[in-house]
């Protein structure tokens, strides 16, 4: 379970939180410990060694802007120096085509904390409404090592099933761990929770996590620690399909992973000429059809070995590496869509 503010959840007591994360089977609490390069005093030692006294796991969370990506950096490494067992890195709007930013974050924070030290993305769900945002660094190689997308459904105004199917299709292609974020929020029928926890159950999931603490009501926290019927069969959630007008970050993926087979290429973040020529040579190469597509059969060819790791720099500008790719083109593509509406603040 999330927990924004501390003194609005439970009272920031933290005998009635164990006590009520153990009614509920919570194991683990997200606590917020930065936004941007401030860091909250709710999340400091004392308070992580409390909770692990008391049987809980404890994750922190920063939301991170982009802005000035080495400051929160910083930021985020003192927070795992708390004594946290993960960090969560919510990059969201303000992230929009900050490729160089969450390059120079990412970095950081590895060389820091290591390549051991774990660490989530939590982000907009649909990878493909936002084709600005640099998830395939912050999943990419030295990224994140899990995935927690934002699956809000009520916010959303779709079902559970829904937001799984396309979470799931579009996520699938970084090859993080998936470990769904449903929302507590709203006061969601206890049949939808439970649902939601069977599908990310059906798909492999080894958790669940939930928005937010202060938001539930207690029927709500029943129904995240409720028995549910586990579904016979993981259902295939299918992959994305990058045609000749595809533009975004799942380009910029595909690119990278073409790059790693030894073709000269762009990454642009666009279906160029070249990289449909480069896609129709590796198709063929493959036995695949060559229809200069990114289907279902030719993603999990593309994906067989590691992407090229690659260095952005800006577009000119004082702090513009003398090597490396310019962001990609569609770094500058607006969102589609904010799928998640008027939210709660985080």
């Amino acid at each position: 379970m999330w927990i924004w503010q501390l003194y609005r959840s439970s009272g920031g007591n933290l005998d009635r939180i164990a006590a009520r994360a153990r009614r509920h089977g919570i194991e683990l609490v997200i606590l917020k410990g930065a936004d941007g390069s401030t860091g909250w005093r709710q999340l400091s030692p004392q308070l992580v060694r409390g909770l692990h006294a008391r049987g809980l796991r404890v994750c922190a969370y920063q939301f991170v802007y982009g802005r000035r990506p080495l400051s929160e950096a910083r930021t985020g490494v003192r927070l795992a120096r708390t004594g946290v067992d993960c960090l969560m890195v919510d990059a969201e709007s303000a992230y929009q085509g900050r490729y160089v930013a969450a390059q120079t974050y990412m970095a950081h924070l590895r060389k820091r904390l290591g390549p051991a030290y774990p660490i989530g993305l939590t982000s907009f769900p649909y990878v493909h409404y936002h084709p600005g945002l640099p998830y395939s660094v912050f999943l990419g190689p030295g990224g994140a090592q899990f995935n927690v997308p934002q699956m809000y459904w009520r916010a959303i105004g779709t079902s559970v099933d829904q937001v799984f199917r396309v979470t799931y299709r579009h996520n699938r292609v970084y090859g993080r761990p998936i470990y769904p974020l449903g929302q507590a929020y709203e006061h969601p029928p206890a049949s939808q929770i439970r649902r939601f926890r069977a599908l990310a159950a059906a798909r492999g999931a080894a958790g669940v996590s939930w928005w937010s603490w202060q938001a539930a009501r207690e029927s709500d926290f029943r129904a995240v620690g409720a028995p549910f019927t586990p579904l016979p069969a993981r259902p295939d959630d299918g992959w994305p399909t990058l045609g000749r007008r595809a533009r975004g970050d799942l380009v910029v993926w595909a690119q990278q992973h073409l790059l790693a087979t030894g073709r000269p290429l762009l990454v642009t973040g666009t279906m160029t000429r070249a990289t449909r020529e480069a896609l129709t040579a590796f198709q063929s190469e493959r036995g695949l059809p060559p229809t200069g597509v990114v289907d279902a059969a030719t993603w999990p060819a593309l994906l067989a070995r590691p992407p090229a790791r690659v260095r952005w720099r800006s577009r000119g500008g004082a702090v513009a590496a003398r090597s490396g790719m310019p962001e990609p083109d569609s770094a500058s593509s607006p969102a589609l869509r904010n799928e998640l509406g008027s939210r709660v603040r985080r």
